[in-house]
């Protein structure tokens, strides 16, 4: 089992979710996060001053799935969020050791 981390931009969540609707996977946690990378954030101007915004907002999904799936919801969140801009957000894959459902005991991949 894997899981996947994308850090994407708020207002491709809707594209994404519809992409790996189509694959099959039944679940995700979604968190609203604030950070940057090359992006840097950027200066902002309110009521005549000036001021440095240096996290930028951002939404982390998280998806448990098996191994077989990663490849194909890996090609799917790339393409849902891709803008081809600066700030499109990376993915992380990590090893997935135990997943238990608290409502019936399943593990592991009965579990997802």
């Amino acid at each position: 089992m894997k899981l996947v981390s994308a850090i994407i931009k708020p207002f491709k969540l809707d594209d994404v979710r519809e992409a790996i609707a189509g694959l099959g996977i039944e679940g995700m946690t979604v968190t609203e996060v604030k950070g940057f990378g090359r992006q840097k954030g950027h200066t902002e101007l309110y009521r005549g001053a000036e001021y440095q915004v240096d996290f930028l907002p951002k939404v982390k999904l998280e998806i448990a799935t098996k191994d077989e799936h990663v490849e194909q919801l890996l090609e799917a969140i790339v393409e849902a969020a891709r803008t081809g801009k600066i700030g499109d957000g990376k993915i992380f894959v990590t090893e997935l050791e135990q997943a238990i459902r608290i409502r019936t005991g399943e593990t592991d991949t009965e579990a997802l």
